[in-house]
């Protein structure tokens, strides 16, 4: 049998620390970050489905939020302001990112390859699903500011402000059915929502 680097790689997303070019009071890394995504990811599809007559499978989405980003433990983060400085560079990078899905999709035994193509490779998930992982993983970058400023770190203000642009710009109904039902306890203290 075939050895597979695989899941050793996976266990590195916790190296590769998030806002990179950001002084933050508490750091990130694409584990934890990815984890939050499949929680919130997985409450947008839930609320789609309750309360907008959405036909999601919650849990399938959470999957995906869990896999992400996992393409960085070869790309690495690339901050959002490099990534999306031109349409050029954005272009680029979902290339890096793709042949990053296609690498570590070819690192699997081969019977279970397509098993994780359809979590990892971009192409091949469900677009409905790609844009509430997407929200999700904006609305975890937004909780993030939210925290951060709670904290007195003024170093993430701009941030908030161009990720509230990019939620205006993503909104849907159960994307501020979740804003306004969770976002503002992230500005609470402990002792506030305990």
């Amino acid at each position: 049998m075939e050895k597979s680097h695989f899941f050793a790689h996976l266990a590195r997303m916790r190296l590769i620390q998030r806002w990179p070019l950001m002084r933050s009071v508490e750091t990130e890394n694409i584990s934890e970050h990815s984890l939050q995504v499949a929680f919130v990811a997985h409450a947008l599809a839930l609320i789609k489905n309750r309360k907008f007559g959405g036909n999601l499978n919650p849990e399938r989405i959470a999957l995906q939020g869990m896999f992400h980003d996992v393409s960085e433990v070869i790309t690495g983060d690339m901050p959002t302001p490099i990534k999306y400085y031109n349409p050029a560079i954005a272009e680029e990078y979902k290339k890096i990112e793709l042949a990053a899905e296609q690498k570590l999709i070819s690192m699997l035994p081969e019977e279970f390859q397509d098993d994780y193509a359809s979590l990892l490779d971009s192409h091949k998930i469900d677009a409905e699903a790609a844009a509430v992982v997407k929200q999700a993983d904006t609305l975890c970058a937004y909780i993030k500011c939210l925290e951060e400023l709670s904290a007195g770190n003024h170093e993430f203000t701009r941030a908030k402000k161009r990720l509230e642009e990019t939620l205006e710009q993503r909104k849907t109904p159960e994307m501020e059915y979740f804003l306004d039902t969770f976002a503002d306890s992230f500005n609470l203290t402990l002792d506030d929502i305990s």
